[in-house]
């Protein structure tokens, strides 16, 4: 069937963005931005802000499952404006409140006779992956906007029998399924890293506590025979190289270069053929913290980069795990993200850096700790190296189904 997106359209509306606080005649709802997609696209709403719409307008502004939302304003220089997110069912199961999309976006609800909203989502990030939707982004002044109107009336599609769509849609969700599962996974490895490292080295509850005293140290009482040693004295610090970027390149031309962004995103679509001293080079394991902005960190999982300048990298010297590293810098680094503020954005130095300090343990608790924490940290790599290798999976296969260039059985 030959189209536009309009012709398949049964609802579309603005998003809402209401009130931080209650009033009279209004409903809390969870009002998903841009920046909750990549979340809310696999059931994780933890991050999506409780706002309070007028009854009148939450109403018509419900979304329901198998709505699409698309980002019609704001996007950046590198990530335009025009992504989407498909709401599936489990979304609304775990959540106790209703849904509703923000400003700067708006939800389209698929005429179902016509087309099978899930392929509907897969055929936009098609479009929006192999770059139709640049013609539609722009920027005067002040904030970008998608052509919404424009896009959804001139566009031509080419739409299989629904019989196919559903077949090409639940291909490409299989792969957002196993991504989801090896991400809930990720999830329950942190959440139990996180509560050993709290009982053991923050609480100082761990085995055969209750046997030693405490004593006066600079960060308050510790057991005794414990240690207060900086961050420093534990870790090989590293701050990033100036590359040129008129030298970079986005055709993967090159070694991978890591931004700050890219410490969040966890990919990479920068590349320089530089070559640069090897205490710039990033390996999987290495704990990398953004030095601007929200001090993002992560353990690193895609490969062999290097380091771009304003991204620290942290090795551990030997007698700490790198884990364990990673979860003593956590909590610092996030105190900091509250409190430091520079001109326009916050900026973490090399003076921060040098004042953590870490409570040391025995050695013979560091090992225990070592040997249930790295572990972990290893099944955690493994996962997202996994999760990588779906979705680059996933997104060569996108464009030949949608194209026909695999052949579908229906039957």
């Amino acid at each position: 069937m030959e189209c536009v997106l309009k012709d398949v359209i049964a609802v579309s509306k603005d998003g809402e963005w209401g009130k931080s606080e209650p009033f009279d005649d209004s409903i809390e709802m969870l009002a998903i931005r841009g920046t909750d997609f990549d979340s809310v696209r696999f059931g994780d709403t933890a991050s999506t802000p409780r706002r309070h719409i007028p009854n009148r307008l939450a109403e018509r502004k419900t979304l329901q499952p198998w709505d699409v939302i698309i980002e019609a304003a704001g996007g950046t220089k590198n990530q335009i404006t025009g992504r989407t997110v498909l709401l599936r069912p489990q979304l609304f199961s775990r959540s106790e409140l209703p849904f509703t999309c923000a400003s700067f976006s708006r939800f389209i609800r698929f005429n179902t006779e016509l087309c099978d909203p899930e392929f509907m989502f897969w055929y936009l990030q098609h479009l929006y992956a192999s770059g139709f939707m640049h013609a539609y982004h722009t920027q005067h002044t002040g904030v970008a906007r998608f052509q919404w109107t424009t896009f959804s009336e001139r566009e031509p599609l080419e739409l299989p029998s629904l019989l196919v769509q559903r077949r090409i849609a639940g291909i490409l969700s299989a792969y957002d399924e196993l991504t989801e599962n090896s991400q809930r996974r990720i999830l329950i490895f942190e959440a139990m890293a996180r509560a050993l490292y709290r009982e053991w080295f923050v609480h100082f509850r761990f085995p055969g506590h209750e046997k030693l005293p405490r004593v006066a140290s600079p960060l308050g009482d510790i057991p005794r025979g414990w240690e207060v040693k900086q961050v420093k004295d534990l870790a090989n610090v590293t701050y990033g190289f100036p590359f040129q970027s008129k030298k970079f390149n986005t055709t993967g031309v090159g070694t991978p270069v890591i931004r700050i962004r890219d410490i969040l995103e966890g990919s990479i679509d920068t590349f320089t053929d530089e070559e640069v001293e090897p205490k710039y080079h990033i390996k999987n394991g290495d704990i990398l913290v953004g030095m601007d902005g929200d001090f993002h960190m992560c353990i690193w999982s895609s490969g062999h980069a290097f380091q771009n300048q304003r991204v620290a990298k942290f090795e551990s010297k030997g007698e700490i795990g790198n884990y364990h590293l990673f979860l003593a810098l956590e909590l610092p680094i996030q105190t900091w993200n509250k409190s430091i503020v520079g001109t326009t954005v916050a900026h973490l130095g090399d003076m921060h850096i040098k004042t953590i300090q870490v409570a040391w343990p025995p050695a013979t608790l560091l090992t225990k700790a070592r040997e249930i924490l790295e572990p972990m940290s290893e099944q955690i790599i493994a996962l997202k190296s996994q999760i990588q290798n779906l979705r680059r999976t996933r997104d060569l296969l996108l464009p030949r189904l949608l194209s026909g260039q695999v052949t579908l059985t229906t039957n």
